[in-house]
């Protein structure tokens, strides 16, 4: 089972937001959020980057934060913690393995990610089993 605290979730408020956007769009049925609160959350973070009304294409309900300033992000973090918590929901869970990208980053989110590997470059490989913990 894995799990999010919504406080404190242990990681950079975009890889946050872009999780609980994917988490909310996955479809996991072990998900511990109703459709309606994922839909909401989803729809509120469309609402904060975005002048067009959110897809119902499932397949488009992605957020595209290229063009977001640092404001834009508080106010995407502030937004999903504020549902969550009105929701009384202080954690995500969800029973799903970590699996391989189905498809591989489009040639405009290269930049994103490149920048994202110079952030938080992989820890380096331990010598000992036991250092891994």
């Amino acid at each position: 089972m894995q799990s999010l605290n919504i406080q404190r979730p242990g990681m950079p408020d975009l890889q946050f937001v872009l999780v609980v956007s994917a988490l909310c769009t996955s479809g996991l049925t072990t998900l511990n959020v109703p459709e309606d609160l994922r839909r909401r959350v989803f729809d509120c973070c469309w609402a904060l980057v975005s002048t067009d009304p959110p897809p119902a294409n499932p397949r488009e309900r992605v957020l595209d934060l290229r063009f977001g300033t640092e404001l834009t992000l508080d106010a995407l973090v502030a937004t999903i913690r504020q549902l969550f918590t009105d929701a009384g929901i202080s954690t995500l869970t969800w029973d799903h393995a970590p699996s391989e990208p189905t498809q591989p980053s489009s040639p405009a989110a290269e930049p994103l990610i490149d920048r994202l590997q110079k952030l938080y470059p992989d820890p380096p490989p331990t010598s000992h089993p036991s250092d891994r913990n």
